[in-house]
């Protein structure tokens, strides 16, 4: 018996054996946690590499109770590692006592949400190997100055680098979806912190990208504004240590650097960083 996949989890079972070693392949860490392994073609692969390597583990956290019982039925290996739940809603510090790999076929229509997850986490996980949606996967590994490069593409390499490994045609699952997919591996940089206000940094990469058309000028002036009447600020001396005067440098706008006049695809997870830093001062 199978299992029937559902459109509303954005279920396309990958059913080419070739493409899931590959993907099982490219992954370098342990312990591992699989996310949404439906009808097991990558667990097929995971449970022997998982075996020869003594003192780790495998587990499974996946949603579909019908996916679950089939499960249960083909790799009772798994035993109380088949996990059913919503990752989305998982509390990651508890599935391993230390940090642990992620791999899976992500649902494309919760792929995004899956990686904000993991950058909430990014200190327990340091790689993960998964399939998306090929245009997902050019974005997430898209470089600035590029009409696909945006806010995941920023936000996931402030802590990981991203290689896109491979594409994968629709005709490797059933049902085929209508696009083609691609695989890519996030490995943890060396990044600990962003050095600025994370919560603001997230605020400007949202904004800009929230009307990438138009100048950072335009996009960003009335966040600027609102950050300029949210309060009165310190009292400062006249004069600071090379005597330029407070009250005339207070007067300038932050949005009169010249780095405004670009867009934002053209900002570098760095340029971003120094974004942030001068709209907080």
């Amino acid at each position: 018996m199978e299992v029937r996949a559902k459109k509303s989890l954005g279920q396309h079972f990958l059913t080419d054996q070739d493409i899931a070693r590959r993907i099982v392949d490219s992954l370098q860490g342990s312990p591992v946690l699989e996310v949404g392994p439906g009808m097991g073609v990558l667990t097929r692969y995971l449970i022997p590499r998982m075996a020869d390597v003594t003192g780790h583990q495998l587990k499974a956290v996946e949603i579909d109770k019908e996916s679950v019982a089939y499960l249960r039925r083909h790799f009772p290996e798994l035993g109380d590692g088949l996990i059913e739940g919503d990752f989305l809603k998982m509390d990651l510090a508890t599935v391993f006592p230390g940090q642990f790999s992620i791999i899976g076929n992500f649902p494309y229509n919760i792929s995004s949400q899956i990686f904000f997850k993991i950058i909430d986490n990014r200190d327990l996980v340091p790689e993960v190997v998964c399939m998306i949606q090929k245009e997902v996967a050019e974005r997430i590994a898209e470089k600035p100055g590029t009409k696909t490069y945006g806010i995941l593409s920023v936000f996931l390499q402030a802590w990981y680098d991203i290689e896109y490994l491979f594409t994968v045609g629709s005709g490797a699952f059933n049902p085929p979806p209508k696009v083609q997919s691609a695989v890519i591996r996030l490995t943890r940089n060396s990044r600990t912190e962003l050095g600025c206000d994370e919560k603001l940094f997230k605020t400007v990469v949202k904004t800009a990208f929230g009307q990438r058309r138009k100048t950072l000028r335009n996009s960003l002036k009335p966040l600027v504004a609102s950050r300029s009447s949210g309060g009165p600020r310190p009292p400062q001396d006249d004069n600071d240590a090379s005597g330029t005067c407070h009250s005339e440098r207070s007067e300038e706008s932050p949005l009169s650097d010249p780095v405004f006049d670009l867009r934002p695809e053209r900002l570098s997870v760095e340029d971003f960083i120094d974004l942030t830093l001068r709209l907080s001062l």
